[in-house]
């Protein structure tokens, strides 16, 4: 199957799950109108030792009810950014706050009780089972012995149900494949019952039918109260189901707003090249970008 057949189907599927009554204005109306931080950056910087790439003073929220995409080239400072939001590096200046709390006066379990936190490669090379990885996620509710209680257990069973992964239960992670990882970890997460999620590229290794069932299980979890912000190379994902987008570049946030004012040609021209086309989907008008068919092409053979 070709590349544009591909995304005629993503397109397809996706879009037919959303009406404008579930993802557009009201949905946003509704989400301003709450406004209830559960996490905020303000004015965080970071460098890494021995390079001269920075993360430039950088301010950002994530509310109850919304998904915030974070898109940008590759090198930008995305996983930078969700590293500082969650702790897992301290910021060079600037503070992060989670339910109106310095993280950094924070312990651990406390944080992993608000926040979850799905980074890249997470599961390296361990090689649980997948029931055992579930069941970590309970970590932060544990009290003496650290004993898993039959709600512990009830709580891993629905997370392992949500994320499509109960038939894997007693596989070890060395048998799957990198997508149905990526919704173990998911599952990890979810155990943890927490007030906001910080996904960094969740569904990279996913298919597009998962792919879709992912951003559809967000767009519950928000629902019920949620906030999330998700790293994402996908640029249609945001424009489907996203309800603010950051655009970053070079270190800082250079666009922020609702996916039809970000996702447009002139902004993702000055990001991203000449190689993305932005057309409106005809029946929700929510922006679809699209590879510029032949601009390869053409620039190798005028070389």
């Amino acid at each position: 199957m070709s590349f544009r057949a591909k995304r005629e189907i993503l397109i397809k599927t996706t879009c037919s799950k959303i009406s404008p009554s579930d993802r557009d204005d009201n949905l946003i109306t509704k989400h301003n109108t709450m406004d209830q931080k559960i996490l905020s950056a303000e004015g965080i910087t970071y460098r890494y030792a021995g390079s001269d790439w920075q993360l430039v003073s950088t301010s950002f929220s994530v509310a109850e009810g919304e998904i915030v995409g974070i898109i940008g080239p590759n090198g930008s400072g995305k996983s930078t950014l969700l590293k500082l939001a969650s702790g897992v590096i301290t910021p060079d200046s600037g503070s992060v706050f989670l339910q109106e709390k310095d993280i950094a006066k924070m312990k651990r379990r406390e944080i992993a009780r608000i926040l979850g936190y799905f980074p890249q490669n997470a599961l390296g090379h361990f090689d649980y089972s997948v029931q055992e990885v579930v069941a970590m996620g309970r970590f932060p509710h544990l009290s003496g012995a650290g004993f898993l209680s039959p709600h512990d257990m009830d709580v891993v069973g629905q997370c392992l149900l949500r994320a499509e992964v109960e038939q894997y239960r007693e596989r070890h992670l060395s048998h799957l494949s990198g997508g149905e990882r990526q919704r173990v970890l998911l599952a990890s997460v979810l155990a943890q019952e927490p007030k906001a999620l910080l996904l960094d590229e969740p569904t990279s290794a996913l298919d597009m039918q998962h792919q879709v069932k992912f951003f559809t299980l967000l767009t519950e979890l928000v629902a019920g109260g949620m906030g999330v912000a998700v790293v994402t190379h996908d640029l249609n994902l945001a424009s489907f189901y996203c309800h603010r987008v950051l655009l970053l570049k070079d270190g800082k946030i250079i666009e922020e707003g609702r996916p039809k004012e970000i996702l447009t040609q002139e902004i993702l021209k000055d990001t991203y090249g000449d190689g993305v086309d932005v057309i409106p989907h005809p029946t929700t008008d929510l922006p679809i970008v699209l590879p510029r068919t032949g601009i390869g092409v053409q620039k190798a053979k005028t070389s």
